[in-house]
């Protein structure tokens, strides 16, 4: 919180305690915090469990406080700012003289109906800075960031001695549910060294959102030159189609300096998802890393990149990507994951996006994968260097000419013959002359032609308010 700013509601909540002739003899404070703060001048809600109650575990009054924070934020638009450190619940209830656990009334509304309304509604970061179980890592997994540090902090569905009395099975806290378990997982979006990291990334992120999706995407005043043209990109796209490459290098070139924050890097690793600044405005970036799998879109790629796309959807960011995209991942292990039904529900994100949306068709682009990357009315880039097609030429060539190149003398020889005649088929000079492309540009052209289309843009971002048909889901 800036300095001075947070006022706690509901301090007094509490358990009252009574004796047998109903005098009051004590009480159990509620064991969650929850006000108003400010995060750079702007107004958020925060919470977070008081883990020196209980644990954390919430009781009546806690659990109460906890679920007024998504109504907090939803009544008055501003973000939520998670801070997690509890347990769920427990068998000896949520306190009071009978003990036993009181459940709601048949009218009331469904406690878990705020938690996804607010996930369409306003931004939500969240924390974990020690063990997390039960519902607070239900409400970590339903917010738009996560992050949780790397020495303190567990996120578990159940702790060790529930698991080894279900299934025998005997495991250290962080063994299930590390930060080494959850940078895989996808359940977080990033690790961070400590907790001062961890709040300092859930600040740095919501500088890219409204406060909620009734306000339009931040935009602050660029100092770095829309103009400025980077000679390295000229040559960030090796010659030799099969060679690698840092895509992040090209993101940081283009993007304003030092603007670019990556979500997700070790889940889904194939993708690049994040956000950055262009001339100042707040984008969603998304990038294939050729380094793994070739940019392969995986199962878990095929997730997260759906995932981003709908939270740049609901907060009506609009989106830059770059698209060097090979297909879908295959194999067995690609076929038991199911990847095309993953990977179909990204196709279908990108289709249903109402957002504006910029391409930059860097080197591949095969298969039903490279829909994905294609929103309605994209403003369409291609480099030099793109090739396209239903398929890469390599495994293209060696299902469609087999009979051919078998019956050769030198098979080896027909094959690399064949590629040759095909591949100036694939190179972007007649998708540019069939106006396939919106232009074809030097990429040293690629920052001062995106920051053009961020002018083109402002007008409608302006109009773009309010919910969305198809919001975020956890």
């Amino acid at each position: 919180m800036d300095p001075g700013s947070f006022q706690e509601h509901g301090k007094a909540t509490a358990i009252p305690e009574y004796d047998e002739d109903d005098q009051l003899t004590g009480f159990v404070p509620a064991n969650y915090v929850v006000g108003f703060g400010k995060v750079d001048g702007r107004r958020v809600v925060v919470g977070g469990e008081d883990f020196t109650l209980k644990g954390g575990s919430p009781n009546s009054a806690g659990l109460r406080k906890s679920v007024y924070a998504e109504h907090l934020a939803v009544q008055y638009k501003v973000p939520l700012v998670r801070m997690l450190e509890g347990g769920g619940g427990s068998v000896k209830g949520g306190g009071g003289r009978r003990g036993g656990t009181v459940g709601e009334p048949v009218f009331s509304p469904p406690r878990f109906r705020i938690i996804a309304d607010a996930m369409g509604q306003v931004p939500v970061a969240s924390m974990a800075g020690g063990a997390v179980a039960g519902f607070p890592a239900g409400r970590m997994a339903a917010s738009h960031f996560s992050v949780m540090t790397r020495y303190t902090a567990q996120i578990l569905i159940g702790g060790p001695k529930l698991v080894e009395r279900a299934l025998g099975v005997s495991m250290t806290k962080d063994e299930l549910g590390g930060a080494q378990v959850h940078a895989r997982s996808g359940l977080v979006d990033n690790i961070a060294e400590d907790e001062h990291d961890a709040l300092a990334q859930c600040r740095r992120f919501l500088s890219y959102l409204p406060s909620s999706v009734y306000e339009r995407t931040p935009r602050l005043e660029c100092v770095d030159d829309p103009q400025r043209m980077e000679e390295d990109l000229l040559h960030a796209v090796p010659r030799d189609s099969n060679a690698a490459f840092d895509i992040r290098e090209v993101v940081n070139m283009v993007m304003d300096q030092n603007s670019f924050f990556e979500l997700g890097r070790d889940f889904g690793d194939s993708q690049v998802v994040g956000f950055a600044r262009l001339s100042g405005q707040a984008v969603g970036v998304l990038a294939n890393d050729c380094r793994v799998y070739a940019g392969a879109m995986t199962a878990e790629a095929a997730q997260k990149y759906r995932r981003f796309v709908e939270l740049c959807d609901t907060f009506h960011v609009p989106v830059v990507n770059f698209v060097d995209q090979p297909g879908f991942m295959i194999g067995p292990e690609a076929e038991r994951k199911g990847t095309i039904r993953y990977g179909m529900a990204a196709v279908a994100a990108a289709a249903q996006a109402t957002i504006p949306w910029a391409v930059i068709q860097v080197h591949k682009g095969f298969g039903v994968a490279t829909a994905a990357h294609y929103a309605p009315d994209a403003y369409i880039l291609a480099w030099p260097s793109v090739e396209s097609g239903a398929l890469p030429l390599e495994g293209g060539v060696a299902v469609a000419y087999h009979r051919e190149i078998d019956g050769a003398d030198d098979p080896e020889a027909k094959r690399h013959e064949i590629e040759e005649r095909l591949r100036s088929a694939r190179s972007p000079f007649p998708r540019a002359e069939s106006f396939a492309v919106h232009e074809l540009i030097d990429p040293r052209e690629t920052r001062p032609t995106l920051c053009e289309w961020v002018e083109w843009i402002q007008p409608v971002l302006e109009e773009l308010k309010g919910p969305v048909q198809f919001p975020i889901r956890p």
